[in-house]
Order: C-alpha cells, then sequence, then structure tokens
C-alpha cells in the first residue's frame, strides 16, 4: 500500500498537481517550472562575470578587524520596542537586552544591532528621548563590556547619543537627515551602513517602485550617498539593500520573497561599489508560518551565493552553523 501511495505521489508531481500527504494534513504543491535552477544561477554568472570578481574594502570598528576578504561577519539582532514582531528579539529591559546582547556575542556575532523603533508600518512612532531612554542603558552597558554595538536609527539626536555611549555603528535606515548623521560618524570615527529605503525613512514609505532591473536603482542610490559620506569625512561604509522593510505593496507575499530571492542572488553585483553589502535576513511568513524561524537560515543560503558580506540575524547561531556548513564544500 505505501509503495501504491508513493507511486501515486510521484506521478502526480509530475503533473504538478496538489497532493494531501497520507501522514499529513498539509497540502503539497508542485511547481517545479517556477523553482530556482542551476541554469538560472548560470544565466545569471553569464551576465555578470566581471562584477563577481569585485573585492571589497575591509577595515577595523572599535579596534576589531572586518576582514570581508577571509569571509563573512555576522550581526545579532536586539529589539527594545514591544512593537517588534520577531519575539525571541525582543527585550523590554535593560537587563534582559545586556544578556541577549551578550549571548549574541558568543554564539558568534561580531556586530549587535540594537533599535528602539519597530520597522513594522504600522506599529507605533516612538519620539527621540523615548528611543534614547531605551537604547542609551543597553548600549553603554554592552559597549563597557567589549561588545561592538550598531545603533539603528534614522534620527540624528538618538545618533549622537548612543555614539557618546559607546557605539561604533550607526545603522542608518532613512537618508532624510542623512548629512548630518554622516557628520556624527566621521566626528566619532565610526562606521555607517547606509539603508536603501524609497521614502525619507524606514516608517515613511509607500509602495516600493520595481524597475526591470532594481539592482540598477539601488547601485545609482547607493553611489550617491557613498559619495556624500566620503565628503564628510566617513571612513568605513557597508550598504544594506533594505530586504527586511516594509512597503505598502509588497508584504509577505510570493512578490515580495521573489524580490528578495533575486536581490540576494545579485549581490555580487552591489559589492562592485567597492563596500560590503549587509543583509537583513526576512522571514516570509506566508511560506513558513509556525516554522518561520528556520526561515533566516533558508535566506541565508541564497545571501551566501550571492557574496553577502554582513548579515543581519535575529538566529546567529543558526545562521552560523549554515555559514560554516557552506563553507565545506571549499574545504
Amino acid at each position: 500500500m505505501v509503495k501504491k501511495e508513493v507511486l501515486a505521489a510521484y506521478m502526480l508531481i509530475k503533473k504538478g498537481s496538489a497532493l494531501a500527504l497520507p501522514s499529513t494534513d498539509r497540502i503539497f504543491v508542485a511547481q517545479t517550472h517556477e523553482m530556482l535552477r542551476l541554469e538560472d544561477l548560470a544565466e545569471l554568472v553569464h551576465e555578470n562575470s566581471d562584477a563577481l570578481k569585485s573585492t571589497v574594502k575591509s577595515f577595523k570598528i572599535g579596534g576589531h578587524l572586518f576582514d570581508f576578504k577571509s569571509g563573512p561577519h555576522l550581526m545579532g539582532v536586539v529589539n527594545l520596542s514591544p512593537d517588534s514582531w520577531y519575539r525571541e528579539s525582543v527585550c523590554l529591559s535593560t537587563e534582559s537586552a545586556v544578556q541577549r546582547g551578550l549571548t549574541l556575542k558568543a554564539q558568534g556575532a561580531s556586530l549587535v544591532d540594537i533599535g528602539a523603533e519597530s520597522s513594522v508600518l504600522d506599529s507605533g512612532r516612538v519620539e527621540s528621548n523615548l528611543q534614547e531612554s531605551r537604547l542609551l542603558p543597553a548600549v553603554c552597558s554592552l559597549s563597557s563590556q567589549k561588545v561592538l554595538i550598531s545603533a539603528e536609527t534614522y534620527l540624528p539626536d538618538v545618533a549622537r547619543s548612543c555614539l557618546e555611549s559607546g557605539a561604533s555603528v550607526l545603522n542608518m535606515t532613512g537618508t532624510q537627515h542623512a548629512n548630518a548623521i554622516y557628520t556624527l560618524a566621521a566626528e566619532y570615527n565610526a562606521a555607517v551602513i547606509i539603508c536603501y529605503v524609497q521614502g525619507p525613512n524606514v516608517r515613511e514609505v509607500g509602495d516600493l517602485e520595481f524597475s526591470d532591473d532594481p539592482i540598477e536603482i539601488m547601485k545609482e542610490f547607493f553611489a550617491r550617498e557613498i559619495d556624500v559620506a566620503v565628503k564628510a569625512g566617513v571612513t568605513r561604509i557597508i550598504i544594506d539593500p533594505g530586504l527586511g522593510f516594509y512597503y505598502r505593496n509588497l508584504k509577505d507575499s510570493g512578490e515580495r520573497v521573489r524580490h528578495q530571492m533575486r536581490t540576494f542572488l545579485n549581490t555580487f553585483r552591489l559589492r562592485s561599489l567597492g563596500w560590503p553589502v549587509c543583509h537583513a535576513l526576512p522571514h516570509a511568513f506566508e511560506y513558513f508560518k509556525e516554522e518561520v524561524r528556520c526561515s533566516e537560515p533558508f535566506f541565508t543560503v541564497m545571501a551566501a551565493l550571492g557574496k553577502t558580506d554582513l548579515y543581519r540575524t535575529h538566529e546567529v547561531s543558526r545562521v552560523r552553523a549554515v555559514l560554516e556548513t557552506m563553507g565545506v564544500w571549499g574545504i
């Protein structure tokens, strides 16, 4: 009987039919004609072979060398906003934020990214004074314990306060006040993560405008911002395509996931700008559902194939395991 069920399943899959598996109530839909194939990767390489050879700058952050030529780095996440949806990273007290930050470092994170306002579109806005009251105690405590801190903000006042409290990186989630933030980064000898945002900041966006080749639009955006940052005196720059941000027309749907996957695989083209690329690993709720904690490790594979340099992740130990396993190929 089992053999007959397996044979029937095989025949239905070949025809692209929906199949109710005997041992579960889930539905498996075969869509092999839409799956990512080796042929797709080969075509991408063929069309962009020169960009594959690109190298990016390495530099020190807080005395720690980020040698992107030898491999990628991990950036763990601490969310100080109760509106953040990823419950494992939400810390509602300084003590829990510090404990999580230390745990992330022990798991292998080179940086810990701390934010006090959720990027989810419908969550509440957080004024700068409240952001500071959440951020500064954790930033101060963790930096005093040799944890390299990235402060996620688009507000210059918050950026300055975090730098004064020991942050080494500004994760700039909007270019509305970019000049002021670049000036602060230069003054404090800090690194800047420049995020691609279609809007003044991550909380003030509408629909994401697509094009036939969004990578080219991103390259133009980053080239302009890099030029401004360098002229302001910034010497450590990381660029981030902003795949973790939400737009009105781009939530957890197939269109969003396709955009993310294509951007991951094309990351090496952004590296042609000469600076390392960071990706915030996404989640694809619609597909992973209750297995959502498996989504970041899955997208890690895509990001690694595209030559990502820095991974922003809530799941440091899982992502680290994926990257180490992929590295076995070259041993």
